[in-house]
């Protein structure tokens, strides 16, 4: 406005100027500053710091977990189980050389004898068809170095069972009387060459199938344990479902999870969790697709199969256990589901380089919707609801409060699999718009399906987009400005699966400087977690993974606190410009983010170069911080990693450090530094 008045004066006294040229250049001054002074009105409405240093709202549960039943990561490993085979349902199609007596051994001490059969006429239930039928005809004397006769069987569990003295073990099985006479039976724990451990006797007196209950308090800590089962009576019976678990499980849960591994799961407060899979969900072949309710309800009654990994899957960490297991640990449950069709690399054919993808008849997709959204009903329902009913009887009236449901995992973008996910998409969309569907893009950061999977995303207008990718750190470095340029109007980031091929140092932090990127992305990358997760030493099919583990010690590597710190330090509002560094520097990255509910301020500055760099850090915008803060380093040499026999060669270590307004910090060589500072 006072732009055009001053025109309007001077043009109507233009006449009274002589020299034109001089009044255009006084008028053009004038202009300018008239023009310098508008601008700096402006900016003094504005507060300095949110015009230099903008808070901008990211994603409250960026940093989550991400489990597979691969490496032996469930069965043997997280779920607590210590009998292999417990439901003699091994076969042939999972390892060339396993039958359903595998990890049994058949015994008769004491010059006893009978015989052993593996039978289907009339199982427990028609979901585990294989159980075993034991005729013992003869109990002879006890030997004198065990004192031990009759007929039984033995399992050494998953690479030897390890039990703790003074500590209570569950023992349950099924059994059903076949002779007319009861039988007697003794149930100990093991150490080599028959020392008993642990003892009881139970009585087989159905007809009917049975479960038989007892628990034990073992007198010593041995490593190389046997679950032994003798009959000492005459007669005929069959058993099945033969298992053993520690009463101290994870929050004592019954049919729950080793309780040290998942604590370290636990200690990360990851915001969310998703399972079961991975390649898991949609399987070897159609028949092979995870289906959530072959998972949920007694044990007996789950379907066991082949796992996609080459091994076997029993079910008994199922639907219930994964959400029961976020709820105790505070982190959202992120299920995903087949897209009604199986894996591209179904029968191996990832070495052919062809597709082995196939879909489910459309006869069939109906029916597989439903399956779909009783899910969600499971998880929500009310306790009078069909399912919600189910999951009460289970032992939860109250809902799981479910958010999210993936749809889908690296999927080929083929014709079959967009007309299927879209149909299913479209039903849960209708019925339950209030639940994110997370489509899919690939296994790639680039390329066809990702292409192809970005495009139908958008066409059909799917909120979420599940990327995946494993890489080489030096991919991290360059790509780390690589969401700075993603649509924000389109569908946001799942960044389902990453890692960098490796478990040193290097490689951890060169993950660390790549999920600065995502803290800055948090308003389109709304949920990021590495892959593998677990990792049984020994039994692994993939070479890089976070927690490595055998039946009595963890490994965290280098990327697990990684992981962890960013984890732990999450905040709901970034802060651009707070820490300055050399801009042509990539082996330099930091992030600031603030939460919101805390006030806390977290700091995460990262060197994946050889030296030690200078980063600014400029506190202005804060007004009342406290100058004692906290700092967590992680560093050391970049080649190093951790592993069972030395688990903390790099460990973070905790410090206080004093801050300031504006002050200057020295980032070590191949480290990752976090900052929490803690305001009034």
């Amino acid at each position: 406005m006072i732009f055009f008045a001053y025109l309007k004066l001077n043009l109507q006294n233009m006449r009274n100027f002589k020299n034109k040229r001089i009044y255009y250049l006084v008028s053009l001054i004038l202009i300018l500053s008239l023009c310098n002074i508008a601008v700096l009105n402006v900016q003094a409405q504005i507060p300095k710091h949110k015009s230099t240093n903008p808070a901008k709202k990211i994603s409250p549960h960026l940093f989550g977990l991400f489990f597979e039943d691969i490496n032996y990561a469930a069965d043997g490993g997280l779920y607590a189980e210590m009998v292999q085979n417990r439901s003699f349902e091994y076969n042939p199609t999972e390892r060339r050389e396993w039958l359903p007596l595998s990890y049994w051994e058949y015994l008769s001490p004491g010059f006893s004898y009978g015989r052993i059969s593996v039978e289907t006429a009339a199982p427990l239930h028609l979901n585990n068809p294989h159980y075993i039928v034991l005729d013992v005809e003869h109990v002879g004397h006890e030997e004198k170095h065990t004192g031990e006769s009759g007929v039984g069987i033995e399992n050494l569990g998953f690479d030897n069972m390890i039990i703790k003295a003074g500590e209570n073990y569950n023992f349950s099985i099924f059994a059903r009387q076949l002779s007319e006479t009861p039988i007697s039976l003794t149930i100990s724990l093991q150490a080599p060459r028959g020392k008993v451990l642990a003892e009881d006797k139970i009585t087989i007196d159905s007809k009917n199938w049975k479960q038989y209950n007892n628990s034990f308090t073992t007198t010593e800590s041995n490593d190389s344990t046997a679950l032994v089962i003798l009959a000492t009576t005459e007669g005929k019976f069959a058993l099945d479902v033969v298992s053993l678990f520690p009463e101290k499980t994870f929050k004592n849960r019954p049919n729950g999870l080793r309780a040290d591994l998942a604590q370290v799961l636990a200690d990360m407060k990851p915001a969310f969790v998703r399972f079961p899979g991975g390649c898991l969900v949609h399987g070897d072949g159609l028949g092979n697709m995870y289906r959530w309710k072959n998972t949920i309800g007694p044990i007996e009654q789950r379907v066991e199969q082949r796992n996609i990994w080459g091994y076997h899957q029993t079910g008994g960490l199922g639907y219930y256990e994964y959400f029961q297991f976020c709820e105790d640990i505070g982190a959202k449950p992120l299920p995903v589901l087949p897209a009604a069709v199986s894996c591209q690399n179904s029968g191996g054919t990832w070495r052919i380089g062809g597709t082995g993808q196939k879909a489910l008849p459309m006869e069939e997709m109906d029916e597989y919707i439903q399956e779909v959204l009783d899910l969600i009903e499971w998880a929500n329902g009310s306790v009078n609801s069909t399912w919600g009913a189910k999951r009460a009887a289970a032992g939860h009236p109250t809902p799981f409060n479910l958010e999210f449901v993936g749809i889908g995992n690296e999927d080929k973008i083929t014709p079959e699999f967009q007309e299927r996910f879209k149909m299913i998409y479209n039903a849960v969309k209708a019925k339950h718009p209030e639940i994110t569907i997370i489509g899919t893009s690939g296994p790639f950061h680039s390329g066809e399906d990702y292409e192809k999977g970005w495009q139908f995303a958008t066409d059909i207008e799917v909120p979420m987009v599940d990327e995946h990718y494993y890489t080489q750190p030096e991919w991290l470095i360059s790509n780390q400005y690589r969401y700075d340029t993603y649509d924000r109007n389109k569908a946001q980031v799942y960044l389902g699966e990453y890692a960098s091929w490796g478990n040193k140092l290097k490689n951890a932090i060169a993950e660390a400087l790549y999920m600065t990127a995502l803290e800055r992305n948090g308003d389109v990358v709304q949920m990021a977690s590495y892959a593998p997760l677990l990792a049984k030493n020994n039994f692994t099919q993939w070479k890089t993974d976070m927690i490595f583990f055998d039946n009595n010690n963890i490994c965290l590597t280098p990327n697990y606190y990684v992981q962890q710190l960013f984890s732990l330090h999450q905040g709901d509002y970034y802060y651009d410009n707070i820490i300055q560094k050399d801009v042509r520097d990539s082996t330099l990255a930091a992030s600031c983010v603030q939460d919101s509910k805390t006030g806390n301020i977290m700091l995460k500055l990262v060197n994946v170069g050889n030296t030690a760099k200078a980063m600014k850090i400029n506190l202005s915008p804060f007004k009342k911080f406290i100058p004692a803060a906290e700092q967590i380093i992680l560093a050391g040499d970049a080649a190093v990693e951790n592993t069972l026999e030395n688990p903390k060669n790099i460990i973070p270590i905790k410090s206080s450090i004093n801050v300031s307004k504006n002050f200057e910090y020295s980032a070590p060589a191949m480290s990752l530094t976090v900052i929490r500072i803690k305001t009034k």
